[in-house]
């Protein structure tokens, strides 16, 4: 609009055919189509922003996945061990984190050993952010070390190799500091029930393990909330991921799980990351790109490895169970782990919910006074509403919870025998001893009992029926699969075709198609310079944007509604399939001895040798003078629940 001095020195709108736009304001059909200009004008800005985005993203992830050991850390490793150089050479290698500049470790205080789990995603999201796992171990004077892996496995390796591999590590760092205390493991999710297989072949080394949505008990839930755990049955066993092995060539890609990730909650997957990205085109860039880094670049497992993690896991559910030997025979028994453990896990974690990361220790134990005998710790905590990813990367939990459990790692080790709950307070001027409890919260560890796991929910006696069901005819299917198709398929199949398939996987197609390799979106960079250049962002108020908005409210109302009924359905055949009386006979299940769930191994001396501590505990509560009876003092005030740091 163009404005004109009149005699008066008013400003009063000139004759130009601008200047008749604030008269005509009023009129609703002008102002609307006012409205349509300006929201044109947006949307096509926005359009060529957006897919200026997805371009960095692609051209990001061909030039993250060209590299020979890709990470998505934000702080400077050095490479100390090669696993390509053992005895049984593994695809994992040892870093040192170097700390950031102005910050100073202390090689006399306990090293902190970071695992991140090889889920079908590379190596780093326990880094990915300053604050995060490895930056405040860091910044609280810690030596930090990470356990990387390369995007390809060595052929043949298996888990046990990996574990072995792991154990090797761990005893370099120990050699490397010994004056400090045993170290402290961390593993976020897969890397949860690794570090705790490999503990429990060797629980000398570590200090405290601290597993974060680590699923160890995958057939716990409840109905109506963890349908993930139906997956292995639905699919009729493991035959599928034998297929799927065939197929790439005795190698099993890690896309196929981060797709099963994505096709559980399709809302975010198929409408709201994107257009989260899109209507926050001026801002959400950055964190879009770097999260989707990580994100989508898939790895490789090897047959024998994700072969193991799906038959003896999460369909055997042999690990919680105490069934899962070694090559020479050895049991991998979690109850063996003498240092104490703490689980890490969230109501709103729809991957790893508390029933899994916590069911391990109802299968392992029959009552509270069985956990004290064995000489076991294990700590839990809570999170009321973050998400499975969050666990490793939010910076609300790794200023909360990851900083607390950090800090008061060294108070961790005094703490007696028993089962524990981690919680959380807010600081406040008159919270007791608020001077002596570093950063926002305040840390205490409450006495807990069996009976609180059980609370979360659990199994029926039919449910464990049905998942013995699932276990058994997997094994039958898995049997006949490599007997009359394996072979025929792997004649089929070359490194070549593999590859093929690999390159042709969606998860991979968008990326390569959004990128410098399409030809028909070599303009959008300057395009979108010049977007950026001339940007009118649209008002909040504007009727179209609002329009927007509500209907990207409603497609994600669909999805989730359509998720949740599918969720109920496949629930509801998983119950019928595997709850039938037939099927159940025909694999052996209803003989003339009533189904009873395999109950956890138990080795007689380690029940003698159990019975044993249990009596000398007895003998010894009135022994002792005023030393004993004070330290038994303050044993009973931290039974009662009032640790704290």
């Amino acid at each position: 609009m163009t404005l004109a001095k009149s005699p008066s020195n008013d400003l009063t709108p000139s004759l130009a055919p601008a200047s008749i736009a604030p008269l005509l304001s009023g009129f609703p059909v002008f102002a609307l189509m006012q409205q349509a200009a300006e929201y044109w004008v947006d949307a096509c800005q926005r359009q060529v922003l957006f897919l200026d985005i997805l371009c960095q993203r692609g051209n990001a992830q061909l030039e993250h996945q060209a590299k020979v050991a890709p990470n998505v850390l934000q702080f400077d490793p050095v490479i100390l061990i090669d696993g390509r150089d053992l005895l049984s050479p593994v695809n994992y290698m040892l870093l040192r984190i170097l700390p950031p500049e102005g910050v100073v470790t202390d090689p006399a205080k306990r090293p902190f050993i970071v695992f991140d789990p090889r889920a079908g995603h590379g190596p780093g999201i326990g880094g990915m952010k300053r604050e995060s796992e490895i930056g405040l171990a860091l910044a609280d004077g810690h030596p930090v070390y990470f356990v990387s892996f390369l995007p390809e496995p060595i052929p043949g390796q298996t888990v046990e190799d990996v574990c072995a591999a792991e154990a090797h590590f761990v005893s370099k760092v120990i050699e490397w500091h010994p004056d400090a205390g045993k170290p402290c493991l961390i593993g976020n999710c897969q890397a949860g029930w690794q570090i705790a297989l490999m503990s429990a072949t060797n629980p000398k080394l570590a200090g405290v393990l601290i597993l974060a949505g680590a699923p160890i008990s995958y057939w716990a839930g409840v109905h109506g909330v963890n349908p993930m755990r139906y997956t292995g049955g639905m699919t009729g066993g493991s035959w599928t991921v034998a297929l799927a092995s065939d197929l790439g060539d005795g190698l099993f890609d890690g896309a196929s799980l981060v797709e099963n990730f994505e096709k559980a909650n399709p809302s975010n997957t198929y409408w709201k990351k994107e257009y989260n990205v899109y209507s926050k085109v001026d801002t959400e860039g950055p964190r879009f790109l770097e999260f989707e880094r990580w994100w989508s670049s898939p790895v490789l497992l090897g047959r024998e490895e994700i072969q193991f993690i799906v038959d003896d896991l999460f369909i055997g559910n042999h690990l919680a169970m105490g069934k899962i030997h070694t090559s020479g025979g050895l049991r991998a028994d979690l109850r063996n782990i003498k240092s104490p453990i703490i689980v890490f896990c969230s109501h709103g974690d729809d991957i790893t919910p508390p029933q899994q990361a916590l069911g391990w220790i109802l299968e392992l134990y029959s009552a509270d006074d069985d956990i004290i005998a064995n000489g076991q710790t294990i700590i839990y905590s809570k999170h009321e509403n973050i998400g499975h990813l969050g666990i490793f990367v939010s910076s609300s939990v790794a200023s909360k919870e990851h900083q607390k459990f950090i800090s008061n790692i060294d108070m961790v080790e005094t703490l007696p025998p028993g089962l524990y709950e981690a919680v959380f307070t807010s600081k406040k001027v008159d919270s007791m001893n608020a001077d002596l409890a570093s950063g926002d919260y305040v840390l205490r560890f409450e006495k807990r009992g069996l009976e609180d796991i059980r609370a979360l929910g659990g199994n029926t006696y039919e449910d464990d029926m049905r998942f013995a069901a699932v276990a058994r005819v997997s094994e039958n299917l898995q049997g006949m699969y490599y007997t009359f198709v394996s072979p025929l398929i792997r004649s089929m199949v070359t490194r070549q075709t593999a590859d093929a398939m690999r390159a042709a996987h969606p998860l991979r197609a968008k990326v390569a198609f959004y990128s410098d390799k399409n030809p028909l979106l070599k303009n959008i960079p300057e395009l979108a310079a010049y977007a950026k250049a001339n940007r009118q962002p649209v008002s909040p108020d504007n009727f179209f944007w609002k329009m927007q908005e509500m209907i990207s409210d409603q497609i994600v109302l669909v999805l989730d509604t359509f998720n949740e009924n599918r969720n109920k359905l496949v629930e509801e055949m998983f119950m019928n399939i595997y709850g039938s009386p037939l099927l159940q006979a025909m694999v052996g299940l209803r003989t003339v001895r009533p189904y009873a769930k395999p109950a956890a191994e138990r080795d007689i001396e380690i029940e003698q040798e159990r019975n044993r501590r249990l009596l000398k505990i007895m003998m010894q509560i009135e022994a002792g003078g005023l030393a004993e009876a004070m330290t038994r003092g303050l044993l009973y005030v931290s039974r009662a629940g009032q640790c704290g740091g």
